[in-house]
């Protein structure tokens, strides 16, 4: 139950997600790495125990962070991403059948995605084609070039990481943080943003917001973010 006088505020990720979660139901996580991870959303759905889950991100986190807390616990299903390489639990439980991948190319995923939000059922692009990415698919040519059909996704809840909010929903994201949250935000059924600020409305510059409130149903104030990263090279003095 939301006590916040702001109808878009929640006080913790867990009553933001209330009612919401559903077993087998398909999630798009916003991040790319580990940099612009919902952390705090991703941890209460793992308390919720909610599994069978469609999970819809670039990648699949690392060993402790990011989705890798959900395939720890085994509630991922099935993967839509474009990079699970760095996940030794992922690819244990992908090559014993425990769980399902949708590969796509990075710029294909981004473009489901981007398509879903619009309202795109289907679009057409040259990439994998001739490749295992084409299996299953339909093929036409133009202009004498054959192109791939993919489909637009959506779907059940869009969990989002993004810099500042107001009190109406309006994002920033900070810098590479960015990348995959926008698109995912306007492709949820229901979008769930955690944010590092909340401004009453008006305290944003409207020329700086990347995400229109419009497409966000539920804000949280994140905390205790990790700030990991997946690889520190340093130069030797």
């Amino acid at each position: 139950m939301n006590k916040n006088k702001h109808k878009k505020i929640f006080n913790s990720p867990e009553a933001a997600l209330e009612g919401i979660l559903f077993d087998g139901m398909t999630i798009m996580s916003g991040g790319f790495g580990l940099c612009g991870l919902p952390e705090n959303l991703i941890f209460a759905i793992k308390k919720s125990g909610v599994s069978n889950l469609k999970v819809i991100s670039n990648n699949a986190g690392t060993e402790g962070y990011g989705l890798g807390l959900l395939l720890e616990t085994r509630q991922i299903k099935k993967a839509i991403s474009s990079y699970v390489g760095e996940n030794k639990l992922f690819e244990k439980q992908f090559l014993s059948g425990e769980i399902e991948l949708e590969f796509n190319p990075q710029g294909t995923l981004a473009e489901r995605i981007r398509a879903g939000g619009a309202g795109i059922p289907a679009f057409f692009t040259a990439t994998g084609v001739g490749t295992v990415v084409a299996e299953n698919k339909e093929v036409r040519t133009f202009n004498n070039k054959d192109y791939l059909m993919e489909t637009g996704l959506i779907a059940d809840l869009a969990i989002i990481k993004a810099w500042k909010a107001d009190e109406a929903g309006n994002l920033i994201y900070r810098k590479t943080a960015r990348n995959f949250n926008p698109v995912m935000a306007t492709a949820g059924k229901v979008t769930v943003v955690e944010v590092e600020e909340i401004l009453k409305v008006g305290e944003l510059d409207p020329d700086q917001i990347h995400t229109p409130g419009i497409y966000v149903n539920r804000i949280i104030k994140g905390k205790n973010y990790s700030r990991a990263i997946e690889n520190l090279t340093v130069r030797e003095k």
